[in-house]
């Protein structure tokens, strides 16, 4: 299972449930990664969304503790246990984790390969990511060139577990 976020240099992934800066090659990366894929988000990361919809051209899978919360388009879970039930039906190189910081914290450790965008940048931030650089079971297998967005330095960095879990049918809820 992959996992796909956009960090600051202190690991802040948002501030006040938005994002904490909008770089449109990041967008792309983002968009040309997972589309066709399937997407897993918490309701207030969906609700960050345009008019609060799911993502077009991507099964969104949205984890809701409220049993009434309904979306259009969207398959709805609500909890661990039934969000591991569900992702069984599709394989798990084309599952990506997108948020927000519970999702993110809560379905790491089933993931294999974190797609993180790397923002040379500290932000106010109230909401992390987990510093990969500091758990030894990950290691970076790719980075790219720095790029830059008017005066915001990045670089798209992919990390990878060291010891893969396996398929999806092997998770433990």
């Amino acid at each position: 299972m992959n996992l796909i976020v956009a960090v600051d240099s202190n690991w802040g992934i948002g501030l006040k449930g938005g994002l904490l800066v909008r770089i449109p090659n990041d967008h792309k990366a983002f968009r040309q990664e997972t589309m066709g894929k399937v997407v897993v988000l918490g309701r207030k990361t969906l609700e960050t969304f345009p008019q609060g919809l799911p993502l077009a051209g991507r099964t969104n899978i949205i984890l809701s503790s409220n049993p009434d919360y309904k979306v259009k388009d969207a398959v709805i879970v609500h909890s661990k246990e039934e969000l591991l039930e569900e992702l069984r039906k599709y394989k798990e190189e084309e599952i990506y984790i997108i948020g927000g910081e519970s999702v993110y914290r809560m379905m790491l450790p089933y993931c294999d390969v974190a797609h993180v965008t790397r923002i040379e940048h500290s932000y106010d931030a109230d909401a992390y990511f987990p510093d990969l650089d500091q758990m030894e079971e990950w290691e970076v297998t790719a980075d790219s060139e720095e790029q830059t967005y008017f005066d915001i330095a990045y670089r798209f960095v992919k990390y990878e577990r060291k010891d893969k879990k396996g398929g999806a049918a092997s998770y433990e809820s």
